[in-house]
């Protein structure tokens, strides 16, 4: 197994694709909160399906690290230094999002969603090539569930806030964002299973030199978790400057 550099580049280049995906989209998002257009990002398809792809590169990113990571030799005490930013952020982003929309806040959303989903993709990263089987039947079983339950009393349990962080729900819950455990995990081990198929047949192409475009990504994604919390208020403060200063 070929070395490699504990950062790659390739990868943090693909997790910035993501953030500044996300980035448009949420300057469009408050650009819709803030009346300068109408659209309906919680039924339209062309919002829906964009929200899916960025949510889904940047889980697929944070499998890829772990796997990496974990192929690395990193232990579980640098893991659990990069898991308390992940949960103190996520419960930040409950506490600004309930002074923003009190009746909508994001109480498991894609941060909640990736400190439960790290613990078990560490947990389970000796799986090896059955993670890519996991990851297929974790995504199957948020459908399989959802039609299960459809004509089952039971589903009043999991559409309750308590169980459904789980996924298994019935009708999706009112709040801004919702990233819960299942399908999103299949995507978490799909990444690790990429890591792993990586390491063992061609991992010398990830340390190649990136065209330039792609290079100027790479920084952006090695501070993905800082850039992901302070975008949204600098996004809101420039349209609220902006409101001011037409006022």
């Amino acid at each position: 197994m070929t070395a490699l550099p504990q950062r790659l580049d390739a990868i943090d280049a693909l997790r910035g694709f993501a953030m500044v995906w996300m980035t448009v989209f949420h300057f469009c998002f408050d650009l819709q909160t803030s009346g300068y257009i109408r659209q309906d990002f919680y039924a339209d398809p062309f919002w829906t399906w964009q929200r899916t792809i960025i949510v889904s590169l940047f889980l697929f990113c944070a499998g890829l690290g772990q796997g990496m990571a974990v192929a690395q030799g990193q232990g579980w005490g640098r893991f659990w230094r990069r898991w308390r930013l992940v949960a103190v952020c996520a419960l930040l982003v409950t506490a600004g999002s309930y002074w923003m929309f009190p009746r909508s806040f994001i109480y498991f959303g894609v941060l909640h969603g990736l400190a439960v989903m790290l613990i078990v993709a560490r947990l389970t990263a000796g799986w090896g090539r059955w993670l890519w089987l996991a990851g297929l039947l974790a995504i199957a079983s948020k459908f399989i569930a959802e039609s299960a339950l459809s004509t089952s009393v039971i589903a009043v349990f999991f559409d309750a806030k308590p169980l459904n962080w789980l996924g298994w729900i019935t009708r999706k819950p009112v709040t801004e964002d919702y990233v819960p455990v299942f399908p999103w995990l299949g995507v978490v081990w799909w990444g690790v299973a990429a890591a792993q198929w990586l390491q063992r047949t061609g991992p010398a192409w990830l340390s190649k030199p990136l065209p330039r475009p792609a290079a100027a990504l790479a920084p952006l994604g090695r501070w993905s978790l800082s850039y992901y919390m302070l975008h949204q208020p600098v996004l809101i403060g420039l349209l609220a400057a902006f409101a001011w200063l037409r006022a």
